[in-house]
């Protein structure tokens, strides 16, 4: 195990032995994170150690799986520093975007930036840090997107939010109006315990269906990986089932707090295969989902 630079715990991230089975040219992995090289990048605190994930082994990430582009998403200990998030986004051929925090006094001359940058949304987090039960070191809350929504629908940045069920469903409700796309994590974080029927979860899915918002279908904090993730399935289908045109991909790679139950993306690629067994919605979701939400020309 190596070391941050400032002392801190540092983790090599699992890597996929092979590629997924069936996943189509052009595919894009729409939730992952990098970290370093710390010797530029070094992170502020965390709660959590940090993985040694720099862009060449993100890159390495997506050649073992057999995906085509990704989507990275700005990890908590950086905070609203988004240089090594820029950097791997530079560094990436044209194969990434990024996925950026910005605090509500961010002027609108930085957002302009980093969408020349190559960043495309801003993420907002309202999870809480199982640790201290407060929220992440370094994640900025939803009250931001309020101040930064104009700005953001006038630039074409689309928002992702990180929350549980209910206050998705009343997050997607209170930003309906603002002209950004909202992009919710996780499934958005539905509790399997209650299945698919209960209320919040159909709240969900209707405003999916009415085209309020996307979802992705990144299962690895939502079921249990000792069964396959199999109850997290009944959510799963019934996203594909009522908007398949709405919804991402995501690993979550390199599974930062999952330590050795952090799941082999491959393994996670070949869920999903399984579970969307038609290849055309596959190839809708992998490939043709991703750009259109990004309003860019497909990679494919």
């Amino acid at each position: 195990m190596a070391a941050h630079p400032d002392g801190a715990e540092m983790v090599r991230p699992r890597m996929p032995v092979r590629a997924a089975r069936a996943f189509p040219a052009g595919a894009w992995d729409c939730h992952a994170h990098v970290f370093g090289p710390f010797d530029r990048f070094p992170a502020g605190p965390s709660t959590y150690a940090l993985p040694d994930a720099p862009p060449g082994t993100y890159l390495d990430m997506l050649d073992r799986t057999g995906v085509t582009c990704g989507m990275l998403v700005q990890p908590a200990p950086y905070g609203t520093d988004s240089g090594a998030l820029e950097n791997a986004v530079a560094a990436s051929g044209g194969r990434a975007v990024g996925v950026a925090t910005a605090s509500a006094d961010c002027p609108a001359g930085e957002l302009e930036r980093l969408r020349r940058a190559g960043v495309l949304g801003l993420r907002f987090n309202e999870r809480i840090a199982p640790a201290t039960g407060a929220r992440f070191p370094g994640a900025i809350g939803t009250e931001a997107f309020r101040t930064l929504a104009p700005v953001m629908r006038e630039l074409g940045l689309h928002a992702q939010l990180w929350a549980g069920l209910d206050d998705c469903v009343r997050l997607v409700d209170e930003f309906a109006g603002t002209g950004v796309p909202i992009v919710l994590d996780h499934l958005s974080q539905p509790d399997v315990a209650a299945g698919p029927d209960a209320p919040g979860f159909r709240a969900l899915l209707d405003r999916v269906r009415d085209g309020a918002a996307w979802v992705k279908l990144t299962l690895c904090r939502v079921g249990d990986p000792l069964q396959g993730y199999a109850d997290a399935r009944p959510f799963h289908d019934a996203l594909v089932e009522t908007a398949a045109s709405r919804l991402l991909w995501g690993s979550d790679w390199p599974f930062v707090r999952l330590g050795e139950s952090a799941p082999d993306v491959a393994d996670l690629a070949d869920t999903f295969c399984d579970w969307v067994d038609d290849a055309a919605l596959r190839r809708r979701i992998l490939v043709e989902n991703p750009p259109r939400l990004l309003g860019i020309k497909d990679a494919s």
